[in-house]
Parts: C-alpha cells; structure tokens; sequence
C-alpha cells in the first residue's frame, strides 16, 4: 500500500511539474491566449530588470561604434567595404570571443542557415524524386566574402564563420569596461530584390538602363551581448527579426558621381556632392511649411541618360543609432522638408527618395 502511495504522489509531482511549464494554459480557447496572464512567462526580477520590465539598477548595455567606408561597382553591382568597429564591453563579464551577424549570407545557396523550411513526403515517390538536390551545391556567388579580419594594429584574428554568423576569438580577454578595436574588410554581389527578395539590394528598371540600390544589413554587424541571454547568435532566416547594439556611425558612400544618396542620420558633405542650385534648395527646404524638390524631376531623368564614370563620396554621420541603411541611384526624384518635435523641439528632415516612376504617388503622402 505505502508503495501505491509513492507512485501516485511522484506521478502528481511529476504531472504538475509539467503543467507548470505549459505556458499556453488553455489551448483549447479561441482567442488563442492573448488574454492569458504573463507570470509563468516573464524571467524572474533581478538587478538587471525589474518586475514591471523597466531597468534594475545593475542593467547594462553594450556599445559597438562603426567607422565604414563603401565602394559601390554599379557595372558588377558589387558591394565593397572596410569597418573599424569599437565594441564596448559594459557588461560584468570577460568575454574572450565575440560574434558578428553575416546577414547577407541568407542570399547564398551555401552559406545561408536553410533550417527553418520544411516540406511534405507525397504518399508515393522514386529514387529521383527523394534527391532533393546534388551535392556538393553549386555555388550562386552571393553571400559575404570576407577579406580580412585584423585587430587594430592589423594583425589577424582567428575567426570561424556559421552559416550567417561568425565568432571572432579573442587574442586576450575583454575585461568589463574596456574596449576592442577591430576591423573588417569585406565584399559581396548585390542581389536583385525583386526576384530574390530580402530586404536589401537592387531594382533594375529595363526600361532606361539603371538600378536601384537599397542597401540594408549590408556590413557585418555585432550580435547583442545580453545580460538574459548571453550572445544572441541564433541564425538569420530571412523572415526574422534581429537586435542589434547602439552606437555612433561615420559611413562613407563611394558611388557613381550622378548618384544621389541618402542614409541613416546627417550627410555632413552636401556641399561638395551637390549642385549649387540643389544645395539652395536643401538649405530652403530646412525652414520650408511644404515639401521642396531639392532634385528635381527634370534633373532625375536627364541623369538617367548619362551614366557618368566620374565618383563622388558621401559622408555620414548617425549618433545612438543601432543601424546605418542607406539607398542610392541616378533615378532619384528628392524632396524634403524641416519638421518641428514638440516633444524636445528639434528640427529634423522628413525626406522622399523616388524615381520618377513613383512621382505622381509620392508627393500625396504630405497633402
């Protein structure tokens, strides 16, 4: 009888022991938990966060800075880039390796992680219907290639590369409030958006020769170092999110000199890439109650005829930021205005890039 006992209490244990973890704990309802209570989800308070989710008085961020310069090879439509990063370690951990996202390795037939796709066996198949492909692969020459990998002084760094994410390991330890300089010399072929997808790339317009380029999750980027989850390394998929760390941009853009550019923060050399009339109109724009064409429609399309082989170089500059995108073509029809932030009363630019295929829809957002 005692031993009847002991089963049945270890199996109420056990069974009890599971349904706490059951986070979902009506998934028979059909408002498919939305209204469930959060106390089985949320991590324990600590230091670090409080109950209500705000900061403990123990939290902490890490800090990655860029300083990036980008040459793009419009006839190649090819990307290439150095980056000197400086990473923070604010955390209380020594950390002796860290990791970078790759994620325009996604593009790649060989380098992309590929896991999250399943498919269905049909009830009857042959040999050649299980092949799902031969191998080895052959390459599609997208993804990123890297070309060095150098602490500050330019020595290498040892590196191993997983799929869309790479782990650099560290000479020596990096000891809480210091810092790592390091940097990164890379290139990779920019894909055609429209029919790869993602959400970087180019646009080809057939019609009059040009592309084009919206360039996004374009350099290698520092994963999060989490006080919750340590390093946020899980593979790209292509459809996911992702964190990414806060910190200071100096992005310089090397492109064909017809190019218009525009990017994350402030272009801090208008004067030296634009045209006198179009830097008048820049400077209007500022203080301007509607919309100013700082380039105009007529001046779009006759840079689409020219395809000049002359360089120009765009500097910017983005401060507590945690990502630089940036755009660029021949095509762009630009306009812009000053608006006023009550909330800290800044002005900021609210500014339109389009070619002219989008001119009669673009301008009605600010009516």
């Amino acid at each position: 009888m005692k031993l009847k006992v002991a089963i049945l209490s270890l199996s109420v244990f056990t069974y009890a022991g599971f349904t706490a973890q059951n986070i979902q704990n009506n998934p028979g309802s059909n408002h498919g938990n939305k209204f469930e209570q959060l106390g089985t989800i949320l991590p324990t308070p600590n230091i670090y966060r409080t109950a209500s989710g705000a900061p403990g008085h123990g939290y902490w961020q890490n800090r990655a800075d860029y300083d990036i310069t980008a040459y793009l090879d419009e006839d190649k439509r090819n990307l290439k880039g150095s980056e000197t990063i400086t990473y923070y370690n604010n955390s209380p951990d020594d950390l002796d390796y860290i990791w970078l996202q790759l994620d325009e390795n996604q593009q790649s037939n060989v380098k992309k992680a590929d896991f999250p796709y399943s498919f269905t066996l049909p009830k009857a198949s042959n040999d050649q219907q299980l092949r799902p492909t031969d191998l080895p692969a052959i390459d599609n020459g997208y993804g990123v290639n890297l070309e060095k990998v150098t602490d500050a002084s330019g020595n290498p760094l040892k590196y191993t590369v997983n799929k869309t994410m790479m782990r650099i390991d560290l000479p020596k330890i990096l000891k809480k409030g210091e810092k790592l300089i390091f940097k990164v010399d890379w290139n990779y072929n920019i894909p055609n958006r429209i029919k790869m997808g993602g959400r970087g790339g180019y646009e080809n317009f057939a019609e009059d020769g040009n592309d084009l380029y919206t360039m996004t999750q374009w350099y290698p980027r520092m994963c999060v170092y989490s006080d919750f989850h340590g390093w946020q390394n899980h593979q790209f998929t292509g459809r996911g999110e992702f964190a990414l760390v806060f910190g200071n941009f100096k992005v310089s853009m090397n492109v064909p000199a017809d190019h218009i550019v525009g990017g994350t923060g402030e272009c801090k050399n208008y004067d030296q890439v634009l045209t006198s009339e179009q830097l008048a109109r820049y400077n209007k724009s500022k203080t301007a109650t509607e919309p100013v064409e700082i380039v105009t429609l007529d001046e779009a399309k006759k840079a689409e005829k020219n395809h000049s082989k002359q360089r120009k170089t765009w500097n910017f500059e983005a401060n507590d930021v945690r990502d630089f995108a940036w755009t660029s073509s021949r095509k762009f029809v630009w306009d812009g205005m000053g608006v006023l932030i009550p909330e800290n009363n800044n002005k900021v630019m609210a500014m339109s890039f389009y070619p002219k295929e989008a001119y009669g829809f673009i301008p009605k957002i600010f009516d």
